[in-house]
């Protein structure tokens, strides 16, 4: 297949922080315990009302975990669809982001029925869908991570830093979706506040977390949530009102030094073959930070067998993580780090 030609945007990126680990909230990583599953890749986790883990596998079946991991069924194929964020609405179905056809769907888990709600916005085909939420009053927000890459190139978004990620909002069935907000660099997870206030939105390709006002004087601005030490990717509500997220790898230094350079030393990379291309640096890390944003944990460490964190979820006292690159989820007993 034809890789797209890279357009790339010079970008100063901001200054690099002390490492993690001098932060107040740093913890070494607790013991996983990791689920393996009979797909790779399970993009995000959520938990439904019984207890059940949700996930998602590049094969595009979404599949639901026992409460104690031991069984997994499969309650929908999307191929050549590929699953990646997951939300469970109240009457038990799920939406899910196509992250690979550029679509928002709605599962009936008890059936199986696959529903598209939304594939364009102004007649324009959606292209990476990533992550999705439903506020209380059924409306719906989703992020579009790029207007220009498909989930199998998200390297050239980030390399390019050419900002076409978006917000978009659902207000009801039938509908188009509108657009919230527009130039965000690699949208990609998504939480509400505990108050419904909110939404806090993950720009990966700017190492930061983003608060965007619902309600209130502030509705409808934008601001910074967070700055972060690496790159940031699904967000997942705590108890106590913590935000956590999950944190792919730490900021490389020699691509911010390739953004800040001419356009042409990311245009030869780019013409690499994909297997020589860097990597996410292999880590496991999951930060949380509370209502003003201030980092409460700071949770990292090596793992032989699991890497490279894309999605989190808490439920019950425990953390719940998952993955593009490893064939399984894992998750920590909560009380190892004092809640």
């Amino acid at each position: 297949m034809t890789r797209q030609t890279l357009r790339p945007k010079v970008w100063t990126p901001p200054r690099r922080g002390g490492r993690a680990r001098a932060w107040r909230g740093y913890r070494s990583l607790p013991e996983l315990t990791l689920v393996p599953l009979s797909g790779l890749g399970p993009e995000d986790v959520v938990v439904d009302a019984q207890g059940r883990v949700l996930c998602g596998v590049d094969d595009g079946r979404l599949l639901r975990l026992s409460p104690d991991g031991k069984e997994a069924v499969t309650l929908a194929d999307i191929a050549p669809g590929r699953p990646a964020g997951l939300e469970v609405l109240a009457d038990g179905r799920v939406l899910v982001c196509d992250a690979r056809a550029g679509r928002l769907l709605r599962v009936d888990p008890d059936t199986g029925a696959v529903e598209t709600l939304a594939d364009r916005v102004g007649g324009e085909r959606l292209r990476l869908v990533s992550n999705v939420v439903a506020a209380a009053d059924g409306t719906v927000y989703f992020t579009e991570s790029s207007r220009r890459f498909g989930i199998d190139e998200w390297r050239a978004d980030i390399l390019e830093h050419s900002g076409t990620g978006r917000l978009l909002r659902l207000k009801h069935d039938g509908a188009e979706p509108e657009v919230l907000l527009d130039g965000l660099q690699f949208a990609n997870g998504l939480a509400l506040g505990p108050d419904g206030s909110y939404l806090a939105i993950a720009e990966t390709g700017s190492y930061r977390v983003i608060r965007y006002h619902l309600t209130g004087e502030q509705a409808g601005r934008r601001e910074t949530f967070v700055d972060l030490p690496g790159f940031p990717d699904n967000l997942g509500a705590g108890a106590h009102g913590l935000l956590w997220i999950a944190m792919v790898a730490p900021r490389d230094p020699l691509l911010d030094l390739l953004h800040r350079s001419h356009p042409l030393a990311r245009q030869a990379l780019w013409r690499v073959p994909p297997p020589l291309l860097p990597g996410p640096k292999p880590t496991v890390w999951v930060i949380a930070v509370d209502t003003a944003g201030r980092v409460v944990h700071d949770l990292q460490g090596p793992s032989p067998a699991f890497r490279a964190v894309t999605g989190v979820a808490e439920h019950d006292g425990r953390l719940w993580l998952g993955t593009l690159t490893e064939p399984a989820v894992a998750s920590f007993d909560l009380a190892a780090v004092r809640i």
